[in-house]
């Protein structure tokens, strides 16, 4: 893949902002309503509590993702935002992004990393399910809605 640059960024920095509308335009299409209406603070992707990422092919801002603490024993990091723009997605930009992610959150601590996503989701589920992630108990915002799919990976 050429010139794959992947960086943190500021959750609430315009250009994050720009793939979060983005990412929650993409989800209101499969879903309907908004897209995710899970609670989201910007400080929650601050470290060492969490962390915000942006990729970046040839200059351009394609991808994102981020993760922010989870449960009470600091040991978890939860996946957030991740989002691959159609015009990036198919070159391994999304896996490149997930890597960064579980790196950051390692440097931070964390030993497993969990999310959630939907069954109208496939292309989420091909990667998650093909980089190491496994089915988990439904957990969050989302624990109880129907069409709902949580996994976790250690770290």
């Amino acid at each position: 893949m050429q010139n794959l640059e992947i960086h943190v960024a500021r959750f609430d920095a315009p250009e994050s902002q720009a793939l979060i509308r983005a990412a929650l335009a993409d989800l209101g299409q499969r879903y309907g309503g908004s897209g995710d209406d899970t609670p989201v603070d910007a400080a929650e992707f601050e470290p060492p509590a969490g962390t915000f990422l942006i990729a970046l092919l040839d200059g351009r801002p394609v991808a994102c993702g981020g993760w922010r603490s989870h449960g009470e024993d600091g040991d978890i990091a939860e996946l957030k935002r991740m989002y691959v723009a159609p015009e990036a997605r198919g070159r391994g930009v999304a896996r490149a992004v997930l890597a960064a992610v579980e790196r950051s959150a390692r440097e931070q601590g964390r030993k497993r990393v969990v999310l959630e996503c939907g069954d109208r989701q496939p292309e989420a589920i091909a990667l998650y399910s093909s980089s190491g992630y496994e089915r988990i108990p439904n957990f969050g915002f989302y624990k109880d809605a129907p069409g709902c799919i949580s996994f976790g990976r250690t770290l």
